[in-house]
């Protein structure tokens, strides 16, 4: 991650999912959730606003109320905007074989880029 994030766990069981609070700025590295088959990530935008992108692709603004759905083995990025904190549930989806893959950092100048 770069800045400050904070993590807390909601469900252990069933489907596991945390609520992650990202001061402005802070964004996690590229990633990547493994699966044979199944898995993947959810995402539920409950406060502030934020980022969501995949590699390729534009980045996406969560607001709350915002879903998103990730499928497994696409590398991609979230994180709150420059000028707002940003929270957000996020669902560990069930499937065989999981794991996740950590990446680079966001580059600072394509992170700045992003209106």
């Amino acid at each position: 991650f770069k800045g400050n994030s904070y993590l807390a766990q909601i469900s252990d069981s069933q489907i596991p999912f945390f609520n992650v609070t990202f001061e402005p700025g802070c964004r996690n590295n590229w990633h990547t959730h493994h699966a044979t088959k199944g898995g993947g990530q959810m995402l539920v935008g409950v406060a502030g606003r934020g980022w969501y992108q995949e590699e390729g692709k534009p980045a996406q603004e969560i607001l709350p109320g915002t879903v998103i759905h990730i499928p497994a083995n696409v590398k991609h990025w979230h994180g709150a905007a420059k000028d707002s904190w940003f929270a957000h549930l996020a669902f560990e989806i069930p499937g065989e074989n999981t794991s996740n893959e950590w990446q680079e950092a966001v580059n600072d100048e394509e992170y700045n880029k992003i209106k």
